[in-house]
């Protein structure tokens, strides 16, 4: 690649922009639902489901460390978007250690890799396609300026990894045709869809939690998953369920909108200010 095509402004991050700016596409409530529907997303293409269905780092497990997954989940999102270099860096050498462990083995079904760019696109992929589509939920459509500045920004998500920026689609319309194309490649197997049907019936959550969420948590997330995978996970999914879950949506987006800035962030926000403090502390991060 040659030097002027690195300093193009699609191969180059852009600055942290002002913190209203960013938040502004980032509900804390939005991140918090809809994770469960992205990681069906992220694993449903089969080295990533693999990859973590085989995973020997029990420590980062959501089956045995609920709690603590979502915390290292949300506390990532917050560096990729809100982070300096610096902080991005440390995160960055930090999920490289449970990532080196995270390959696959002779009778793996498929092949991986955790340190793979081209996983790391479709993960960072997935994660920008969420924070669009729950954004549009709960706000309606992002205006055209908007919507490219925020893509280029989202290039964070990959590269705060192993991701080359230069790997992020080149704009929009590049994107699309790789989501596209991606999508159709995606299938899950008996093996990551148990794992991902026990996630979206919070199997690992205490039974009292569980009893309480677990049917209002698979409505919320089947309603978020595009249809191919709701397909591929064997979900059903009816025109009025789907008018009930776009009006939950716009409802708690008309709330949102209304909340002080504090409260529409969190807990993002929170996520962001103890992961600072735990750096500042040499606390582990992951």
């Amino acid at each position: 690649m040659t030097s002027a095509a690195r300093n193009t402004p699609y191969h180059r991050e852009p600055e942290l922009p002002a913190d209203a700016e960013t938040w502004k596409h980032i509900d804390g409530a939005a991140a918090f639902l809809g994770g469960a529907a992205n990681v069906i997303m992220q694993l449903s293409l089969p080295p990533v489901g693999y990859g973590v269905v085989e995973s020997p780092v029990d420590s980062g497990k959501v089956t045995l460390h609920p709690f603590k997954r979502l915390r290292t989940t949300l506390s990532y999102l917050a560096i990729a978007l809100q982070g300096t270099e610096e902080e991005r860096a440390r995160y960055r050498d930090a999920v490289n250690q449970a990532h080196r462990l995270v390959r696959s083995r002779p009778e793996s079904p498929v092949k991986y890799n955790a340190f793979s760019p081209a996983l790391q696109l479709w993960v960072a992929a997935c994660l920008y396609y969420g924070v669009v589509d729950l954004t549009e939920r709960l706000h309606g459509p992002i205006d055209d300026a908007e919507a490219d500045a925020l893509y280029r920004y989202c290039v964070r998500f990959g590269s705060t990894l192993q991701m080359p920026p230069e790997l992020w689609p080149a704009n929009r319309e590049a994107f699309s045709e790789y989501w596209q194309k991606t999508l159709a490649a995606t299938s899950i197997d008996d093996t990551v869809r148990d794992y991902l049907n026990d996630l979206i019936d919070l199997k690992a959550l205490p039974l009292p939690l569980r009893i309480l969420s677990a049917r209002l948590h698979r409505f919320l997330v089947t309603g978020q998953l595009p249809p191919r995978l709701r397909d591929e996970m064997q979900l059903t999914w009816t025109p009025r369920q789907d008018r009930l879950h776009r009006a939950a949506f716009r409802a708690l987006g008309a709330g949102l909108r209304v909340a002080p800035g504090i409260i529409r962030r969190f807990p993002m926000n929170t996520y962001l200010w103890d992961t600072r403090r735990r750096m500042r502390n040499g606390q582990p991060l992951v």
